[in-house]
C-alpha cells in the first residue's frame, strides 16, 4: 500500500511539473498568508528547469524582508511526494510574524519540481559532498533572483535558512557569491545520513567533514549552526567535527549545540514547540549587527 501510494503521488507530481511549461505564479493568492505556487525558472547549460514554489506573505504591502527556506532529502520513495513548508506552519509563522515573506522552492529531484536529483547520493562510494553543495546551492541561487523580481519582496537583505540537506546546501551557497543574501541559519545540516535507513549511520563522514572545510575557504557571511543533542543523522561529535573544519578553514559561524528535542533532535527546525527553542537563537542572531 505504502508504495502504491509513493508511486501516485510520483505520477502526479510529474504530472504537474510537466503540465507548467512557463515560470511565474499560478492563480490567484489565497487566504490570510496569501499563499501562492509559483514555478521559479532554473537554467543550466541551455536546459531550463522550473522549480515547484510556495509563496507565503506577511500582512501589509511594503515590500518586505525574504526568508528563504531550504528542504531536506527524505528515502527515494518518498522524495518526489514532498511539499514546500505550509504557510501556517510554526516554521514559517516564525517568519511570517515578523513581516518576512517566506518562499519555500523545490529543489531538482524532489516535489513537484520532478526530474532528475542532481544533489542526491546514488552510491555511497561516490559520495561527492563538494559537488552535491553546489549543485543544490544553483537552485537556492535561481530562487534568490526570482524573489529579487517581486513586487512585495525586498531585492537585497534576504535570509536562506536550511534543515538537513537543505542546511547543507546553506552552507555552499554562502560559498558562492551571494550579493543578495546577508543572513545564513544551517538548522542540523550535513549529507548522507540515515545509511541504509540506519539511524546514526553516515555514508563516509570523512569525505562530509572535508568538504565542509572546502565550502570554508569561499564563504563570507557569518553563519547561525544550530543542532540538537539526539539528532539521529548527524550526533554531535559529527556535527561538532563539521564545524570545527569549517572555522579552522576561515569560515564564520556561531555554533550552538542544544539538548535533545522530542524523541528525535533532526526534526527540531519543523517540530512542534520547535521554534520556541531555535526562535530566540535566530533572533538574537539576525539582529547581530551589519553583517546581518
Amino acid at each position: 500500500m505504502r508504495f502504491l501510494l509513493s508511486l501516485v503521488l510520483m505520477v502526479a507530481a510529474i504530472a504537474g511539473a510537466q503540465a507548467q511549461q512557463t515560470p511565474g505564479p499560478v492563480g490567484a493568492p489565497e487566504g490570510v498568508w496569501r499563499e501562492q505556487i509559483h514555478w521559479v525558472p532554473l537554467d543550466i547549460a541551455g536546459t531550463r528547469y522550473l522549480l515547484y514554489a510556495r509563496i507565503c506573505r506577511p500582512a501589509g504591502e511594503a515590500p518586505a524582508r525574504v526568508a528563504l527556506i531550504a528542504h531536506g532529502t527524505p528515502a527515494a520513495a518518498e522524495r518526489l511526494g514532498m511539499q514546500p513548508v505550509a504557510c501556517n506552519g510554526a516554521a514559517a509563522r516564525w517568519f511570517l510574524d515578523r513581516g518576512f515573506v517566506v518562499i519555500a522552492s523545490m529543489r531538482r529531484g524532489h516535489g513537484a519540481t520532478g526530474g532528475y536529483c542532481a544533489d542526491c547520493i546514488s552510491r555511497c562510494d561516490a559520495a561527492d559532498y563538494f559537488r552535491f553543495g553546489l549543485e543544490s546551492a544553483r537552485d537556492i541561487a535561481a530562487t534568490v533572483e526570482y524573489a529579487a523580481t517581486l513586487p512585495f519582496a525586498r531585492p537585497a537583505g534576504m535570509v536562506l535558512v536550511g534543515q538537513s540537506a537543505g542546511g547543507w546546501a546553506s552552507i555552499a551557497y554562502n560559498a558562492m557569491p551571494h550579493p543578495r543574501v546577508t543572513a545564513f541559519v544551517n538548522m542540523a545540516g550535513g549529507k548522507g545520513g540515515h545509511q541504509q535507513g540506519q539511524s546514526n549511520s553516515i555514508c563516509q563522514p570523512n569525505l562530509l567533514i572535508e568538504a565542509a572545510g572546502r565550502l570554508a575557504r569561499t564563504a563570507t557571511t557569518p553563519m547561525l549552526w544550530v543542532y540538537a543533542e539526539n539528532d539521529s543523522y548527524f550526533a554531535p561529535s559529527i556535527a561538532a567535527a563539521m564545524y570545527a573544519a569549517y572555522a579552522q578553514n576561515g569560515g564564520k559561524a556561531e555554533f550552538e549545540q542544544l539538548g535533545p528535542y522530542s524523541n528525535d533532535g533532526h526534526r527540531l527546525f519543523f517540530g512542534p514547540g520547535g521554534s520556541a527553542i531555535w526562535g530566540p537563537l535566530v533572533e538574537r542572531y539576525l539582529a547581530g549587527g551589519p553583517a546581518h
